[in-house]
């Protein structure tokens, strides 16, 4: 019986010795990955001032009266009157498309009656589409030239002005891309001399999203409607640190 006893006991003792160090091992183990997983994140930024290369300005005109012949004539030569505006500040005449026509007849429209000052009112719209964005900058500066001249434009429409498009990006992005990550690297240089440790390596790494904004950073300012711009990508890193 005494041995009996002596003997549970030692198997008590072995296991319990056994489970401290599997205690040991799995808390050991803890510590190391908890170490392995110092890292610091970082946020690279690159910019580029861009002019635009790209220019689209819809102008929509109107004409209106009672004769349909009559307004007509008034919107060919109110295209004919816009084309040589145009031609005079250098835009190419293959640059201006000459879009749809809409007519309406307030009579046909059965939701109203009586008479009319203006039975027919007619709208056309030329497209200008050109690489030459300086010039369409000028031409739309001096539009109060058509409205002298007795031309009616469409202000909702058209009383926005040109849209300015940057489509040089492709070039651009392998430098900034390259300029984005020294500067992330830069940054947690810096971190880790400050925190007694080095770098070792990348954990992750995030390009970013290209944007382009408006060079002016003034409320209520769009991007789309000015010929300068700025272009700009957020590259995000993650650094190990070693001891």
């Amino acid at each position: 019986m005494r041995t009996s006893y002596q003997n549970n006991i030692l198997v008590a003792l072995l296991v319990a010795v056994g489970i401290a160090l599997a205690g040991w091992f799995i808390g050991d183990g803890f510590i190391e990955a908890r170490s392995g997983d110092r890292y610091v994140t970082v946020k690279g930024v690159s910019e580029r001032d861009v002019m635009a290369d790209m220019a689209l300005w819809p102008i929509r005109y109107v004409a209106a009266g009672n004769n349909l012949n009559t307004v007509q004539q008034k919107i060919r030569q109110d295209q004919n009157r816009i084309q040589t505006f145009l031609e005079a500040h250098g835009i190419a005449e293959e640059a201006i498309e000459l879009q749809n026509l809409e007519v309406t007849d307030r009579t046909a429209q059965s939701y109203q009656s009586g008479s009319y000052e203006n039975r027919f009112i007619l709208e056309q719209t030329l497209m200008v589409r050109s690489e030459s964005v300086t010039k369409i900058e000028d031409a739309s500066q001096d539009i109060g030239t058509l409205v002298e001249a007795g031309i009616i434009l469409n202000s909702q429409y058209s009383g926005g002005g040109p849209t300015y498009l940057f489509n040089g990006l492709t070039e651009l992005k392998p430098d900034m891309i390259a300029e984005a990550t020294k500067n992330a690297r830069q940054s947690a240089e810096q971190f880790a001399s400050d925190s007694g440790s080095e770098l070792d390596g990348i954990r992750s790494a995030n390009q970013g999203v290209f944007v382009i904004l408006a060079r002016d950073k003034a409320p209520m300012l769009q991007e789309e409607k000015q010929i300068r711009k700025t272009v700009r990508v957020v590259s995000t890193i993650e650094y190990y640190l070693a001891e």
